[in-house]
């Protein structure tokens, strides 16, 4: 997992299409334990942008979403959430959230 300096929330609001982000961090061990369903789940849609974005305390980034808990990946369609998903145990929460933002729509 390499996760990358966030980017404004103005640049992922002002998103056309769908985005994913997924909050988290190196260290976590839910992090590490979730991205056996994450992965695969992202991998499967290689047209949807991912952006893994480092949190941690006084990021804005995860403030201005209400990140509590890591990972949580939100989903977005023209910089708007369209679903969440924290702390998956399975694919089929991540499956089931990215329909909600077809790349063809």
């Amino acid at each position: 997992m390499n996760y990358e300096v966030e980017p404004p929330r103005a640049e992922v609001d002002a998103r056309p299409g769908p985005a994913v982000l997924v909050f988290g961090t190196d260290w976590c061990g839910y992090c590490t334990a979730a991205e056996r369903f994450i992965g695969p789940a992202l991998a499967a849609h290689p047209d949807v942008p991912v952006h893994r974005v480092e949190d941690g305390k006084g990021r804005p980034l995860g403030r201005s979403f209400r990140v509590k808990l890591w990972p949580t990946v939100i989903f977005l369609r023209d910089g708007a959430e369209v679903a969440r998903v924290v702390r998956p145990t399975s694919q089929a929460p991540l499956d089931e959230a990215l329909a909600r933002i077809p790349a063809s729509a």
